[in-house]
């Protein structure tokens, strides 16, 4: 776990403890006060400037997690160094904020952990809490941890109980609360029939252990108070192992035999004057290069066992040969992490338990989906099965239907044939008759044929004069616009001598104390004038011109009109019908009476 990751959860219990009407808001006060003894307890150089300036009194009011965290990782975490404070003591500052709030034993004195056991348990549950907040402790570390007390007790932890308690806590969020197992801790529900003393000295030793790094330490017999604890082996199954009596180490020096109480951890063995670890005597840095020997008997010693580090080889000696072997397993499991480069064999441990959580919840989840997979694969199956049998019904039903449309369409198709049968004799007499009447038909065709060609001869002759008349009337319109043309000009000329008139009169009434000089400029006008009277005269010649054109156009349509009518008479007489022994009419004379009314009536179209 990152040192990090650590610091934020007690911090977050502090914060949420400052958050009295739980609004996830502390005022600016209290969490200065709070930033300033994290900077004690962290031994980090205080800045009063920046504690100031951040949080200074203005209109913001109180700020929320979020708010405090940049500052908190500015100035606090990203300063801190590992191993430059003690980490008990900045846990104990939380521990008090939250306590004071949260915590809540029994008022008459019936609580199975005291205060300070307490302390320890939420910094166990701490260390073993899942990196989500609000912070819950998942059930299998719960159970994890309770087995690690009670084995530190030498009792047995009753799973069942402990199965049916989380179930019925466990209903709506995924682990406990501190509160709750520091609640179920104190009922006394999992640890009767124990002494107070047992349960802190065993809450004592699993704290070392998970906390401090102790992976092992000679035992005083007071540790359970009536029976002696076994020894429990420390290598494979995380569990550290207790023995009694202290170990025996030979001095460098004065080369004599002194009894110390050790203390081992991943990277380094220490050892004391005495169990209460006040008065510390030295320590052995352990690295991978190091190794552990058993040694024999000599000097009055037994059970003889040495470490050697590259600098020097220590010699010490156990009481019996049992806590020799413990001790030289426990060394060289110390020495294995190192070389493995871990820190905490419980850190390595705890992410391995995650690990495999996280293992079953995916095989949980793999299988879940399987079922699903499987329930569905069935649902399509019963299904498709009931759409087989729709199908099967259907297929009946469409044989049926089947089989009266083939009734109904044969019955359709005698009835066809009866009424073809009879369509076609009617179809055999009508083409006799028609024949008949083809035969009639063909030589009216023929004298038809015979009408139609003069006709178009007629037409063509026709199209000429339509021609010749367009063209003239063409002329005629072009004769106009020239026409039309020249009067625009004349009245545009009109225009301009009017405007000239009466630019002279202006001059004239204004310049009458200026005749002499503007006489000049009159003399000029009045030429202006002259040969405006000119070009009208020009324009009135070519006037004269045009309107001699324009009779001419004229004559020639009206000739192209004669020519009209003449060949408009021949055409009405070719259209006139012929019928069977009618005489032929005499042009000569009064032939061309009878088409009179449409001569006119060409005539006036063509205008």
């Amino acid at each position: 776990m990152d040192l990090r990751a650590e610091l934020l959860k007690s911090i977050w219990y502090a914060f949420t403890a400052l958050d009295v009407e739980k609004s996830g808001k502390v005022s600016k006060s209290q969490l200065k006060v709070l930033s300033h003894n994290l900077y004690t307890v962290l031994c980090i150089p205080h800045d009063p400037v920046a504690l100031e300036e951040h949080f200074r009194d203005d209109d913001d009011g109180p700020v929320s997690s979020q708010g405090y965290m940049p500052y908190l990782n500015k100035y606090i975490l990203d300063k801190v160094e590992e191993g430059a404070f003690v980490k008990e003591n900045f846990d104990e500052l939380c521990w008090t904020l939250t306590a004071k709030k949260n915590y809540k034993p029994d008022r008459n004195g019936n609580s199975v952990v005291s205060h300070q056991d307490a302390f320890k348990l939420w910094c166990l549950f701490n260390f073993l809490s899942e990196d989500k907040y609000p912070l819950v402790m998942v059930p299998d570390e719960v159970e994890y941890l309770l087995k690690k007390i009670c084995t530190a007790m030498n009792v047995e932890l009753n799973s069942c109980e402990l199965d049916d308690y989380l179930s019925q806590e466990l209903q709506e969020q995924g682990g406990l609360t501190v509160w709750q197992f520091l609640d179920m801790v104190n009922s006394g529900r999992f640890l009767r029939g124990i002494e107070q003393d047992a349960i802190s000295m065993a809450v004592e030793e699993v704290y070392q252990e998970v906390i401090e790094d102790v992976l092992k330490q000679a035992r005083s017999p007071r540790v359970l108070g009536h029976k002696p604890c076994p020894a429990l082996h420390p290598v494979s199954d995380s569990r550290v192992s207790r023995v009694q009596g202290y170990l025996w180490k030979k001095g460098q020096l004065r080369r004599n035999w002194s009894e110390r109480w050790f203390t081992l951890k991943p990277s380094v063995l220490s050892y004391y004057m005495s169990e209460d670890r006040k008065e510390k005597k030295g320590s052995i840095a352990l690295d991978k290069h190091c190794c552990v020997e058993v040694l024999p008997d000599r000097d009055g010693k037994r059970c003889m066992f040495c470490v050697k580090t590259s600098s020097r080889t220590y010699e010490m000696s156990a009481s019996d040969t049992r806590q020799r072997q413990e001790w030289t397993l426990a060394i060289q499991t110390a020495i294995r992490l190192q070389a493995e480069g871990k820190k905490s064999l419980h850190k390595d441990l705890k992410q391995k338990r995650r690990e495999q959580r996280e293992q079953r919840e995916q095989r949980k989840a793999a299988k879940e989906e399987e079922m699903q997979r499987l329930r569905q694969l069935q649902e399509e199956k019963e299904r498709k099965l009931q759409e087989l049998e729709l199908l099967k019904e259907a297929q009946r039903q469409a044989e049926i239907l089947l089989q009266e449309e083939e009734q109904r369409r044969r019955q359709q198709h005698e009835e066809m044939q009866r009424t073809l049968e009879i369509q076609l004799r009617e179809a055999e007499q009508a083409r006799a008759s028609m024949q008949a009447e083809m035969v009639l038909k063909e030589a009216e065709a023929e004298r038809q044929r015979k009408r139609i060609m003069e006709l178009e001869d007629m037409q063509e002759r026709l199209q000429e004069a339509l021609q010749q008349e367009v063209k003239a009337r063409q002329d005629e319109e072009s004769v106009r616009y020239a026409q039309a043309r020249l009067l625009a000009e004349e009245e545009e000329k009109l225009k301009q001598l009017m405007k000239l008139k009466e630019e002279q009169e202006e001059y004239i009434i204004k310049t009458q104390r200026e005749k002499q000089v503007l006489k000049q400029e009159m003399e000029n006008k009045n030429k202006c004038l002259e040969e405006a009277q000119k070009q009208l005269e020009e324009v009135r010649v070519n006037r004269q011109r045009v309107d001699q054109d324009v009779m001419a156009a004229q004559r020639k349509l009206r000739q192209a009109s004669t020519n009209v009518k003449h060949w408009n008479v021949q055409m009405n007489r070719l259209m006139h019908p012929i019928g069977p022994g009618d005489k032929r009419i005499n042009v000569s004379g009064g032939g061309f009476a009878g088409y009179q009314p449409f001569l006119s009536h060409r005539d006036s179209s063509l205008k």
